[in-house]
This record gives structure tokens, sequence and C-alpha cells, in this order.
């Protein structure tokens, strides 16, 4: 495989785009030559590979802001088997894929650690399912055409139907079949519209598509167009939006705490392909695709976001609610990403990026708490008296939990509600933390841009207002009856190995208000980038093979 690296000028070439797709690989699948017991080995194959893959997300992050006054300007390719762009298969690295890749790699370590405490040994092949999970995510954000986007979404999925069920039990079984039934009628639909996209354009490199669609005829712009629809019906399911999201509360409540931390991220990786395919192939500006295609977004993500206010206000415990809040966050991108398209600015896609990562870390540090929280309580424990006499307790007698090995935290009840507090207050909006920063930034951003005075975005300040105001009403209703409520049962029993992820996570949440200015210089950047999407297009099309170059340099 030949590398080709398309920065402007660039000679050397650029093999660590690789790693977060290879090391995962490796990883996987030399894993599954050891046995179930061999647990500690397959622990410290994971974390190495993890670590890996976070230190080169690193370098490649830093590699992608470029030096251009945009700072955006750059793309870096990797062209596999060096041949020519669109005829073989190429990764993209750019701002926005780094910063996937980075987050990516960012929750991979806290959840491994946490599965290290007790998950990992509650089913065979976690650790491969974790590292397959990983690879597919990666290569989705890295990869440059939609038939490898399927095949990384397969990879993805597949690892992901083993993680929901890890653990097996009755309540996992019945909401990972609902998941794998979904996902599985959604690939479907996406064969069918990357079938029906190569059939009239002769092409599934996204860069070469971008540059066909202004060309097309007018016969062939309604296939295309409807290829498109179908390709977007599928990256909804994933990004969850309404009515296509009622198997996620379920599914991401009853997956284990770590797998569950971690599907934190595939709902941003739907928001990630919509942001991307939707810039690339309708630049903002006028057009009835556009159009449509931007009101079915702010619709949609409107209404997803009013579902999981909803949901979150009628969920009886703190694992539900934190389903909902993964839709209410999926929402708040899918409005942005709908106005992006109407004209909405830099400004306001660069606040929404910066409260995505924000709510993504503090969702994934909420999944792992909970299951803490709730050890030894049950859910009864966390319902409301009111909730309690509406929809009675549970039948059957809650199981006791097994006793927890390991190193013991004290005071952890008291730690655990410290823990808690904080991600409400990143969920919730509020002060000082980044998703107050963020929803500040978008505001700010609508209210400067050209999408000011549409009565689509005075809805979507409300809804975004009023579904912090219900996210803070329902966390701190259950937080305070879980925390602060006397209680007889004894607190549950914590481990170092399965606090010690929450607090990293909530340490880079702080650390992420704390040098805000330098990361919003960055989003700002990506966003600048995705609303010229020229940069991206020729970036991947104008790129020599290394055989070119290298006879042009007579070697």
């Amino acid at each position: 495989m030949n590398p080709v690296e398309a920065l402007a000028g660039a000679t050397t070439p650029h093999h660590l785009i690789l790693a977060p797709i290879l090391v995962p690989l490796i990883a996987a699948a030399a894993m599954l030559f050891y046995e179930d017991r061999q647990r500690g080995a397959k622990l410290a194959i994971s974390l190495v590979a993890a670590v890996t893959v976070l230190i080169a997300s690193v370098v490649l992050m830093l590699d992608a802001k470029g030096e251009g006054p945009s700072g955006g300007t750059e793309v870096g390719l990797y062209l596999l088997g060096d041949w020519p762009t669109p005829f073989g298969i190429n990764l993209v690295l750019d701002r926005l894929s780094a910063l996937m890749l980075f987050l990516s790699a960012l929750l991979s370590v806290p959840a491994l650690v946490y599965a290290s405490a007790m998950w990992q040994g509650r089913g065979q092949h976690f650790h491969s399912l974790f590292m397959f999970l990983m690879m597919g995510v990666n290569g989705a954000v890295l990869t440059g055409d939609l038939f490898n986007l399927f095949v990384f979404f397969e990879i993805m999925l597949a690892a992901s139907y083993g993680l929901a069920l890890h653990g097996s039990g009755p309540e996992r079984v019945r909401a990972g079949m609902h998941y794998i039934a979904i996902n599985l009628l959604a690939s479907l639909f996406f064969l069918i519209g990357v079938a029906m996209i190569y059939g009239v354009a002769g092409t599934l490199n996204m860069a070469e598509l971008a540059r066909q669609l202004p060309a097309l005829d007018e016969a062939q712009t309604p296939l295309v167009h409807a290829a498109l629809a179908i390709l977007a019906v599928v990256f909804l399911v994933k990004a969850g939006m309404w009515p296509m999201c009622f198997w996620l509360p379920s599914t991401y409540q009853a997956a284990a705490a770590p797998a569950s931390a971690m599907f934190a991220i595939l709902t941003k990786v739907g928001v990630y392909v919509l942001l991307r395919l939707t810039f690339l192939a309708f630049a903002p500006g006028e057009g009835v695709s556009i159009t449509f295609a931007a009101q079915v977004l702010v619709a949609g993500g409107i209404a997803t976001m009013l579902f999981g206010s909803a949901g979150i206000l009628g969920a009886q415990n703190m694992s539900r609610m934190a389903g909902h809040a993964v839709l209410i966050s999926s929402g708040t991108m899918l409005t942005v990403i709908g106005l992006g398209l109407q004209g909405g600015g830099s400004a306001m896609l660069s606040g929404a990026l910066f409260y995505m990562v924000g709510s993504t870390l503090a969702l994934s540090a909420l999944f792992l708490l909970v299951e803490l929280a709730e050890r030894g309580r049950g859910a009864i424990a966390s319902m409301l008296a009111l909730s309690a006499d509406l929809y009675g307790a549970p039948d059957e007698e809650m199981e006791t939990p097994p006793p927890v090995p390991g190193l013991l935290v004290p005071a952890g009840m008291t730690l655990l509600a410290l823990c808690y507090a904080l991600l409400v207050l990143v969920l919730a909006g509020l002060p000082p933390l980044p998703g107050f920063l963020g929803k500040v930034m978008m505001l700010s951003g609508l209210l400067e841009d050209a999408t000011t005075g549409r009565p689509q975005v005075w809805v979507f300040m409300a809804v975004l207002i009023g579904s912090g105001f219900a996210t803070l009403v329902a966390l701190m209703r259950v937080g305070v009856q879980t925390f602060w409520t006397s209680v007889d049962e004894q607190p549950p029993a914590v481990m170092v190995t399965e606090i010690a992820p929450v607090i990293v996570l909530i340490a880079v949440i702080v650390g992420m208000t704390w040098q805000a200015r330098p990361i919003m210089r960055y989003l700002e950047a990506t966003a600048t980038a995705l609303h010229r999407p020229s940069v991206y297009v020729n970036g991947v099309l104008e790129a020599d093979r290394t055989v070119d170059r290298r006879q042009e340099a007579g070697e």
C-alpha cells in the first residue's frame, strides 16, 4: 500500500492515518486466540490498543489543524494500493474526522478500565467486540467513499450487537433483539441507497459525487436525491431521530454500563455522516432539495428534543433518563445541521460541535455512574413516591448484588453524588461547564447569522432552553431521591477502578471549560471548512499518487 498525502506541497507519507483502524483490528484478532479465563491478558492488550489509538488521534488532530488563514484548508488523504481517486479506496483526514477519532478514543479507555472491575467476566469476547466496535467507528469517520462507509458501519453494528447482549438476561436480550432487528433493516436500506447512487452516478466516492451532483442531467437528479434520502433515513435511525428512536432508550438502559458508555459515540457517528454528506452534497444555499432536507432535519431534530424531554421527565430511573438525554443531544445536533443548510453560519455550528463533545463525554460518564448509584438500591429506590404510586413497584424481588471484589472507595456515595451533580450541570446546560458554553455559543450564532427571524429558529431556541430545564428537573429529582434522601439500605460498594473512569471523564469536561478558547478556535475552523466543501472535494480529487510524484521527482 502506497500512501499519498494530499496536503499542499507535502511529500512525507503519513502512515499514522491507518493506525485508528489497524490497531483495534489487530488487537481484536489477536484476542480471539486467548481463552476466556485469560482476562488479564485481554485487558492489557485492549488497554494498550486503546491508548495507542488515543495517542495517534491526538497527533492526527494536531496535523489536521493546518496553517492556512482559516486553519481548516488542508485535507490528509491515504490512497490504499496507490489507486487514483475516485477508483481506489481512500481514507480522508480533516479537522472533523480527527475530532471524532479523538472523541472515540477518549471514551474507550475509561470504558475499558470500568469493564475490568466486573463486566469483562460476564460473557465471552467482550474485549474483541469492543476493539471491533472501535475499528468500525474509526473507519466510518475516516473513509472517503460510501461503500466502505457501509462496510465499517456493519463492522460497528455487528460488534455493538454483541456488546448490547453482553451479560445476557431477559431485559437485555429483549432490548437487544429490537436493536438488532431495526439496524438490520436500516442496513438493507443502506445497501439499496448505495446501489442506486452507483447506478446513476457511477461512483461512490463522496468527493467525486459532490463534484458530479451539480452537473447531473435533470432525469438523473431525482434518482440521486431519492438515493440520498434513503441513506439519510439510515443515518437518522443511527442518530436516533424521532420517530425512529424508540429502540434507543431501552437498548442503552439494558446494555452493560461500559457498553452504554461507548454507545454514547454511536449516535454521534450518525450525526457525523449526516454533517459530512449534507454539507458535501447540499452546500448551504438555495434549492428545492436543500430546503426539503433542511426542513426535515429541523422538524425532526426539534421533535426528537421534545420526545427526549418528555421521556426524561417520565422516566423512573437514572439509566432510562440517560437514554433520553442521548436523544436530546442528538436532536440538538440534527436541528443545527438543518439550520446550517438554511444559512446558519460557522459560529452556530462551532458552538454545536463544542456542545456535542461536552454532552457525549458527560453521557458516557453518566452511564458508568448510573450503574454504581443504582447498585444495591434498585430502580424503586430512585423513584419518586408519586411515580411509584402511578407505575407500581416491580413484582419481582430485587436481586441481591454480588459482593464486589477489589479496592473499595471510602465515602463512595458522597463521591458519586458530587460527580452526579457536575454531570447534571453539563447536561442541563448550566454554567460554567461545556454544556452551558456550547448552548450560549449556539444561541449567539443563531442571533447573528442569516437565520435570524425565521420561526423555526425561535422554536429551536425555546426548545433548547426548555430541554435543559426538563433535564435539570428530572435528573435533580432522581438525584435527590438517590443521594440525599435518608434510606435504610446500605450504600453501594464502589471500586477504585469503577469510579476512576468517571472522574477522568469529568476532569476532561472541566479541562474543556478551562481551555475553551483554544478548543473553540479549532472548532470554528472546523465549521468554516465544512461551509467550504470545495476544500474537501479538491483535497481528495487533486491528490497525486505516490508513483506519479516519484516520477516527477526523477526517483
